[in-house]
């Protein structure tokens, strides 16, 4: 890989507008549609994106990674699957839980609300 470029995520639109991993390349990373448990949705533009997996990262207070967590708290970034460098979201840090049930979570961030939907 050349230093600098990331590579990209393939995503297709799907019959309800919204937006899915490309099943090849799902495949190649080792998921397929199926497999996926949870989604995001941005609220501003509807933005959406599906993992297997979801962390919860803990920062420093010089905005170092510090810690992973399996449960969402206010000065953590939600990481969706999979946990490398293609890793398919990364959240700012949470600045407010507005609502949350069991399957399901909004939240404020430095910079956008989102929604997080447990779908199995």
């Amino acid at each position: 890989m050349i230093t600098g470029i990331q590579p990209k995520i393939l995503l297709e639109m799907n019959e309800k507008g919204e937006l899915q991993m490309n099943e090849t390349q799902a495949e190649l990373l080792g998921l397929s549609q199926t497999d996926l448990s949870w989604k995001l949705v941005r609220e501003h533009d509807k933005l959406t994106n599906q993992s297997k997996e979801v962390i919860w990262l803990e920062w420093d207070e010089n905005g170092r990674y510090k810690a992973k967590h399996t449960e969402p708290a206010v000065g953590r970034s939600l990481l969706m699957s999979p946990f490398n460098e293609f890793y398919t979201w990364q959240t700012t840090e949470i600045t407010e839980i507005v609502e949350q049930k069991e399957d399901y979570i909004k939240f404020n961030t430095k910079n956008s609300v989102y929604e997080l939907f447990k779908l199995k």
